[in-house]
């Protein structure tokens, strides 16, 4: 029998009965029936009745663009931003989706790739009950970190969703207000190719360009490191001061530190609350980048904690905002490197990791689960990533023994997630 959905091309559109959020900022639909082929589609909702207009073809699967809504889902808001919409600005996935829906959204999500990857049983998801929770302070206004691309024409914007197209706009509702005071977005910047901009939580702002013809990350993704060479100074001050507890903090403006304005001080609560930390106990924080988690444990511990780092701007920030605990050190090295050649060494009795986005990889899991800690805390932006490292540490004897998962990217598909686990007993 003949594939219906082998005719369309890009640019046809269909009927569809939308299904499940899917990690990647779509729901999944299928066309010729429940067995037909699977189309993700964006910009709409689960059971909501669509035309669809298609974007992409894969071998097995199609992409499209939800363009006409026919029964609307009762969590269906009209989006704030007018570049929020199939073809407009690719940066907001969920801006069509209520508050409460966007939590629970993510939450369907991070809970179907731990059972998909992860290998988590309904038993399982029991013990480690998902919820998102989410941040103070709304759904706009939050993003501290903006990247602008820059098109031909010298016009500032963001990019299309999976694309390199850029598109012009005048204002970012997601952005902090202190970036969207700045007047980037009003002028043309013909010898750039991008922008960047931050505004850190002592109230310092910067802005910084990169020329036409240097290499660098364009316009995009909340949960990327802006970190990068070639950039230019345009205004502000050269170092932020950034502020955690009782703690303050100095850091690169290129350079990484969490986008949402509260992500710092809740990661750490949670990475703390799981941990348990008590004195005496030697810890480990992979990934460490300016030791925010590292700090938190010396603090508590007095005792010898260890950051691995392998960007040279994280290393310069851990080891001058670290200076003032000398039971801290700082090793710059890839982490996989620093494990198996044994740049950092036993007894360790807490772990701490917070890899990018594509997750710590089985020769480091591997490695962490031979160090002999008494738990591991995971911090993940991926809850893919997080669920295949998951199923590695399952395979070697441990336990996902708690989860929480908290919206640090309103209006987006991006959660963050943090995982405990333990020892088998």
């Amino acid at each position: 029998m003949t594939d219906p959905s082998d005719d369309l091309v890009e640019g046809d559109r269909i009927e569809l009965t939308v299904g499940a959020p899917a990690h990647g900022g779509h729901c999944v639909a299928r066309f010729g029936g429940p067995h037909g082929r699977v189309i993700f589609v964006r910009h709409t909702l689960p059971g909501e009745r669509v035309t669809a207009e298609i974007t992409e073809r894969h071998r097995g699967y199609l992409r499209a663009d939800a363009v006409e809504i026919h029964e609307a889902s009762p969590d269906r808001v009209e989006a704030p931003c007018a570049f929020a919409h199939p073809g407009g600005c690719g940066g907001c996935d969920l801006q069509h989706v209520s508050a409460d829906a966007q939590l629970r959204w993510k939450a369907q999500v991070v809970r179907e790739q731990l059972t998909r990857l992860a290998g988590l049983t309904p038993e399982d998801q029991d013990k480690v009950f998902v919820r998102v929770e989410p941040l103070p302070g709304g759904l706009l206004n939050w993003r501290t970190r903006v990247r602008y691309a820059v098109d031909a024409t010298g016009r500032p914007g963001l990019l299309q969703h999976r694309s390199h197209q850029v598109v012009p706009i005048d204002r970012c509702l997601i952005a902090h207000p202190a970036i969207q005071g700045l007047d980037l977005l009003q002028r043309s910047w013909p010898e750039s190719a991008a922008l960047q901009t931050v505004a850190s939580a002592g109230g310092d702002v910067v802005a910084l360009e990169r020329p036409a013809g240097t290499s660098g990350s364009a316009g995009g993704d909340p949960t990327d490191d802006p970190g990068g060479s070639g950039l230019v100074h345009l205004s502000g001050p050269e170092r932020l001061t950034e502020v955690v507890g009782d703690r303050t903090w100095e850091v690169s403006p290129e350079g990484f530190w969490q986008v949402h304005p509260a992500a710092a001080a809740t990661l750490t609560a949670a990475v703390l609350a799981m941990l348990r930390p008590v004195a005496g106990e030697v810890a480990w924080d992979l990934y460490g980048g300016a030791g925010l988690f590292a700090a938190a444990l010396a603090e508590v511990t007095g005792a010898r904690t260890t950051v691995v780092e392998s960007s040279s701007a994280g290393v310069a920030a851990a080891r001058a905002n670290l200076a003032d605990l000398p039971q801290a050190e700082v090793v710059q090295a890839v982490v996989e490197t620093a494990l198996s050649r044994r740049r950092i060494t036993g007894p360790v009795d807490l772990i701490v990791l917070d890899p990018p986005r594509a997750g710590a990889g089985a020769r480091v899991v591997r490695g962490i689960a031979a160090a002999g800690a008494r738990a591991v805390v995971y911090v993940a932006c991926d809850p893919a990533a997080l669920a295949r490292d998951v199923k590695t540490f399952r395979s070697l004897g441990w336990e996902l023994a708690e989860l929480r998962a908290f919206d640090c990217f309103p209006m987006t598909q991006h959660v963050e997630c943090v995982a405990l686990l333990l020892p088998a007993a």
